[in-house]
Parts: structure tokens; sequence; C-alpha cells
């Protein structure tokens, strides 16, 4: 990958194995914005980001080579071998090739925390797009001002020390429903260590107990932290639309959630959150 630093942009070549589009829409992260085809605005990280992306070139504006370095090379997931893990899950089963290459391009991401905590707990039983609309209303009302594109103002997720003072009733003002008091009680639970490093040292079962200690926090958001944002890449949650493509491609008949998500962890062991991610976004597209 070549890597050329404008003014006002930061401009990357014959970058392989990954579509923004893709990464950003498969239901792994709720803040950000579509402009146009595969053009994005970003907010993740306490950082604001203009992305662009024409075929294997992949423009960043409104940032530098040494933000790059820092915030958006990890956040993206763009140091990793797509490439070497989509053939290895290929040859490991063949009932995943169909699902590989139509969703190529996905990254996985690796987000922020807290944030991700909080937007799988406003994200059960809502759409996509209401989840986005939530997630920019908190942010709006309670977020840091992150900056202007295009004319538009855009916040950042708030930090945890303003979560903690955050009401039930702001929640509720945030249109959050009968997750507001979940929120408060996730809210309550964060600390400014709980972050990467502090579950580094747990296992997978060690973090996901922890998880689950959360009042409103089952499995399914469980798992979905610890892929997108605590790096347990073996995590494999199981939704509606997991449990429809696997029942469809595996099993042939109605199947419990915990034994989909059993036979996942299983049978693609390390790599369970990227089979997940071509499975999810594969089946939800169909």
């Amino acid at each position: 990958m070549k890597i050329t630093e404008f003014k006002d942009k930061l401009v990357l070549e014959q970058v392989a194995d990954f579509d923004v589009g893709q990464t950003l829409e498969c239901g792994q992260c709720f803040n950000f914005e579509k402009l146009k085809e595969n053009e994005y605005v970003v907010l993740a990280l306490g950082h604001l980001l203009h992305i662009k992306q024409v075929a294997d070139t992949v423009t960043m504006f409104n940032t530098t080579l040494d933000e790059y370095e820092l915030i958006w090379k990890n956040y993206f997931d763009l140091d990793r071998d797509y490439g070497d893990i989509k053939r290895t899950l290929k040859e490991a089963d063949e009932l995943l090739v169909p699902a590989i290459d139509a969703k190529w391009g996905v990254h996985i991401l690796n987000q922020e925390f807290s944030e991700n905590l909080m937007s799988f707990i406003i994200s059960q039983t809502k759409q996509i797009t209401q989840i986005k609309q939530i997630v920019r209303m908190i942010s709006e009302k309670f977020g840091e001002f992150a900056g202007e594109i295009d004319g538009k103002k855009y916040y950042l997720f708030p930090e945890i020390s303003v979560l903690k003072n955050m009401t039930q009733q702001d929640f509720l003002d945030c249109k959050t429903g009968f997750r507001a008091p979940y929120l408060v009680n996730a809210a309550a639970f964060l600390t400014p260590e709980m972050n990467g490093e502090y579950f580094s040292s747990k296992t997978y079962e060690e973090a996901k107990k922890e998880l689950l200690s959360i009042k409103g926090v089952g499995e399914k958001v469980a798992n979905c932290v610890l892929l997108f944002s605590l790096g347990y890449r073996n995590a494999f949650p199981v939704d509606v639309w997991i449990k429809r493509t696997m029942e469809d491609l595996y099993f042939h008949k109605d199947t419990r959630v915990d034994i989909i998500q059993k036979f996942g962890e299983e049978r693609f062991g390390d790599l369970g959150g990227y089979a997940q991610q071509y499975l999810f976004y594969y089946g939800k597209s169909k």
C-alpha cells in the first residue's frame, strides 16, 4: 500500500481487501453518515473523518499521516492481512465462499469500548437507521463538537465522565425507550480505565462474564462488544440474521441460538468473528 500526504488529505493507493462502504454498513458501528457512494463521515475515537474510496484508492480528508498512524490505521484494521483470512476460511469451509466473495471488503473495526457498549444496548429491537438516529441525538445533546464537513456540524459520542452524569430522563429524551435504565446502569459500570488494555489480560469467557453482569446485556450484545471493540476475534454474535443464515447453510431446521453460537465458535475458532461478519452481512443483504 502506498500512502501520500497532501496539505488537506491523505491518499492510500493499492488498498487490498477493503471496502469502506461494506465495512461501515455491515452493522458493527453506528456513528457515521453516508454522503455519496463509498463516501462517508465517520466519528470515532475522539476524531472526525471524511473518507472516500474509488476502486483500491482511499482518500482521507481533514487528517494527517500522524493521525492515520495513531487512529485510523488501527480503527479500520488496515494492517491486517484479510486476504489470508479469507483464503483460510474458504479452504476450511466451502459454504463460506459465496458470503466471502459477496462481502469481500468487510473489515472488523476496532472501536472505542464505552461507545460500542452503549450503542449495542441501544440496538436491541431497533433498525440500523433508528440506532444511528439515537446515537446522533445523544452525541449532539451531550457530546463535544467535532467539526464541520460541507457546512454540517458533527458531534462526538459523549465521554464516560459525561455518560455517568446522564439521567434516565436524559436517555429517554433521546428516544431510547425501555433501554434508558439499562444505559444508566451501563454508564455506572464504566470507568475510564475500561478499554482494550483493561480486558487484554482476560480470557474470552472472563471478559464476557463481566459484560453479562451489566443489566440489559445478553449474549448477543456481549459478543458484539467483545468482537467490535475489545479484540476478541473468536466471538460469534448470533442475532436473527445469523440464526436464519446458519440454519439455511448448516442446520436446515429451526435451531436454538445457543447451539448456533457454540457451533460457530467451534467450527471457525479464532476466525469466528470474521466468519460471522461475512455471513451476517451476506444473509442480511439477500
